[in-house]
C-alpha cells in the first residue's frame, strides 16, 4: 500500500469522526458522501478521490471544530491542497484547491444557490469572502479545473444527510492507489 493511502486511511480512522462544520454529519461521512455521489454520476476516478479528499484539510489543522462561528477561517482548501499536491496530479487537486472558490462563484451565478446553503456554509462563505465579484467570476472561468470544482462544490453542498449508506472507506483506497502518484 502506498505511503499516501495508508496517511488517508489513518486520518479518516483517526480524525473522521469528528463534526463536519456544524453539520449532523462527521467529516468521514461528508467525505464518502461526496464520492458516493460522484460514484453514482460516473465522474472521473480523479473527480471521485477529489470528492472523497476535498475537505481533509479539515484534518490537518489543530484549530477546534468551531472555529467559522468564532471568526476563524482554517483555509482547508490551501491546507489540502499542499498537503495532496506531492501524492496526485492536478485533476485531483485544482478542484479541491477551488471547490471553496466554486462556492463563492455559484452564489453570483446562480441566483438560488445561496439561499439553499446550509446556516454552516454561510458563515464559512463570508469568512471566505463572500461571494465573488462579477470580474472574479471571469477570471475563475477561465481555469480548466473549474468545470471539476463546480461539481465538486454541489456535491459538498448536498453531502449532508445524516445516516445515508454509502460505500466503506476501503472501496475507494484501491483507486486511490491506481491515480496517486
Amino acid at each position: 500500500m502506498k505511503e499516501i493511502t495508508q496517511k488517508i486511511q489513518h486520518m479518516f480512522t483517526e480524525l473522521g469522526d469528528s463534526q463536519y462544520g456544524g453539520e449532523a454529519v462527521s467529516q468521514l461521512e461528508h467525505a464518502l458522501q461526496c464520492a458516493q455521489l460522484a460514484s453514482d454520476e460516473s465522474a472521473s476516478t480523479e473527480l471521485i478521490i477529489a470528492s472523497l479528499l476535498h475537505d481533509i484539510g479539515h484534518l490537518l489543522h489543530a484549530l477546534p471544530d468551531d472555529a467559522p462561528e468564532n471568526g476563524i477561517d482554517d483555509m482547508h482548501e490551501n491546507l489540502a491542497k499542499e498537503f495532496l499536491d506531492r501524492y496526485f496530479n492536478d485533476s485531483v487537486t485544482e478542484p479541491i484547491h477551488l471547490h471553496v472558490n466554486a462556492k463563492r462563484y455559484l452564489c453570483n451565478r446562480e441566483a438560488a444557490y445561496q439561499a439553499q446553503l446550509s446556516e454552516p456554509s454561510l458563515i464559512s462563505l463570508q469568512l471566505q469572502g463572500g461571494p465573488m465579484s462579477e470580474e472574479e467570476c471571469l477570471v475563475f472561468e477561465q481555469n480548466p479545473h473549474f468545470q471539476s470544482a463546480i461539481q465538486l462544490r454541489k456535491y459538498d453542498d448536498t453531502a449532508k444527510v445524516l445516516d445515508l449508506q454509502v460505500l466503506p472507506l476501503e472501496h475507494y483506497l484501491d483507486l486511490i492507489e491506481t491515480i496517486s502518484l
